[in-house]
């Protein structure tokens, strides 16, 4: 498929996990992709995988200067946006009563005002039609013990897009979110847990599954790629949660 040919597409968070997988799939169907990340040996690697064409840009979400410096990098490429994929986010877990200021802010600096004010961003720089596509997660919609601060940053995302839809239909942009279950990427390793309460908490969470595992970051992508298409020109301010049906027990 070429739905995406002639077109540029800015994936945050674009050099691994689901980020990855969406940017390689955009390149397939022949985007030029602008990928952004912290890791500047993942970033190499990643651009080196997506081909000639892609773009490659250091970038730390989770402040309005980052935003700005995004904004203006992109700019600098000559590059307009037919869509944006926020995907860069930070997932720490932690039981109620352990929870302080320093992880609430890490969380919601990159997970809320980082997206809030990377689109803002950006604004000048969409063509008209273009669609933005948030990451949000089930974490906002299923009570689970220990995401109380994740969970309520990706329940503002997705509370943002609905209110997005309605601020930038006129110029044409449209916006909504794709919401994962269980993924198996290498964020997973990130929760700051230890490799024995990490093993556990997969088990636990691949219990709460009906499919019986973790999903693909392939699979997540490719309802990224849906939303992002003019296929998905009558969905807008709309969730699509991709769960193995984890959100229906």
């Amino acid at each position: 498929m070429t739905r995406f040919q002639n077109t540029s597409i800015l994936v945050t968070g674009g050099s691994s996990g689901i980020g990855f997988a969406a940017s390689q799939a955009f390149a397939r169907e022949g985007a030029r992709v602008v990928i952004t990340g912290r890791d500047a040996a993942a970033l190499d690697t990643a651009k080196n995988a997506l081909g000639e064409r892609a773009i490659a840009i250091r970038n730390d979400a989770g402040s309005l200067a980052a935003a700005r410096e995004l904004a203006a990098a992109v700019d600098a490429q000559g590059v307009r946006l037919d869509a944006v994929f926020i995907n860069a986010g930070s997932a720490k877990f932690a039981p109620f009563a352990d929870v302080d200021e320093a992880l609430w802010d890490a969380s919601f600096d990159t997970n809320v005002k980082g997206a809030y004010f990377q689109i803002q961003a950006l604004l000048p720089l969409l063509n008209r039609g273009a669609s933005i596509v948030i990451n949000g997660s089930i974490n906002a919609h299923i009570g689970m013990p220990g995401s109380s601060v994740y969970a309520a940053s990706k329940a503002a995302l997705i509370s943002l897009a609905k209110t997005l839809s309605a601020e930038l239909l006129p110029r044409g942009v449209r916006v909504n979110v794709v919401s994962p279950g269980p993924v198996r990427t290498p964020l997973y390793g990130k929760l700051g847990l230890d490799a024995a309460a990490l093993e556990a908490t997969a088990a636990q969470i691949v219990g709460q599954v009906p499919l019986g595992r973790f999903g693909m970051p392939e699979e997540i992508a490719a309802t990224v790629l849906h939303l992002a298409a003019p296929e998905s020109a009558f969905i807008v301010g709309s969730e699509i949660i991709v769960d193995g049906g984890m959100s229906q027990l």
